[in-house]
């Protein structure tokens, strides 16, 4: 926990940006019938049925301090689909970085072994060496905050019916474009280790004297 903390703590350097990153899935949903739309004195009206199409998935970067996201969306979340993605942040997104440091949970899919699933031996350790990642603690993942940025997705974007990947990936990019755009749409991290070691202190071992 308190080395997530620190992290947080530590000033801008674009040679060493702290990405946070995330994922879930979207169910994606057909309407039944036509959706009718909202007349005066009566709001949109949608049936209750509904036509299960599947299921999407979305990875959630985010660098706080420069307040920017990257969200691709993915047929899946396999270890496959996280290397590509970390190919994709570290070539694409941070080609200058010398070392990309990367919080995320512990899922057995998020370590450097994918990279060598999914690429030649001499790729995935040139990807492996720029990659400096920070797991969050069990049952930490309130540590970690694309958490706090996927749940405002879902909030804005994810919170009705969409009913093909295609779709979702517009939206979910109008989202990112528009976030990014916002200069206030930012998380201002407070909790520190000093914090965690007064509020939290049950957690920490208790010495014997």
């Amino acid at each position: 926990m308190e080395d997530v903390l620190d992290l947080y703590q530590q000033p801008y350097d674009p040679a060493f940006p702290l990405v946070c990153m995330d994922e879930t899935s979207k169910q994606l949903v057909g309407e039944t019938r036509i959706p009718l739309p909202p007349t005066r004195g009566a709001p949109a009206r949608t049936d209750y049925e509904y036509e299960r199409r599947g299921v999407a998935s979305i990875f959630m970067f985010t660098e706080t301090l420069a307040n920017w996201r990257w969200v691709p969306v993915t047929d899946q979340r396999t270890a496959l689909d996280w290397a590509y993605c970390v190919r994709e942040l570290l070539n694409t997104h941070y080609p200058d970085a010398e070392q990309v440091r990367l919080v995320m949970d512990n899922l057995n899919t998020h370590t450097k072994a994918s990279l060598y699933k999914a690429f030649p031996a001499k790729e995935a350790r040139r990807l492996a060496q720029r990659l400096d990642i920070h797991y969050t603690p069990k049952h930490g993942s309130w540590l970690n905050i694309a958490e706090i940025e996927l749940r405002i997705l879902s909030v804005q974007c994810l919170a009705r019916r969409i009913s093909d990947k295609e779709i979702l990936i517009r939206e979910v990019a109008a989202w990112e474009t528009r976030r990014n755009g916002n200069t206030n749409a930012r998380v201002d991290w407070q909790f520190s280790i000093d914090n965690a070691r007064i509020k939290l202190k049950r957690l920490y071992p208790q010495l014997q004297t």
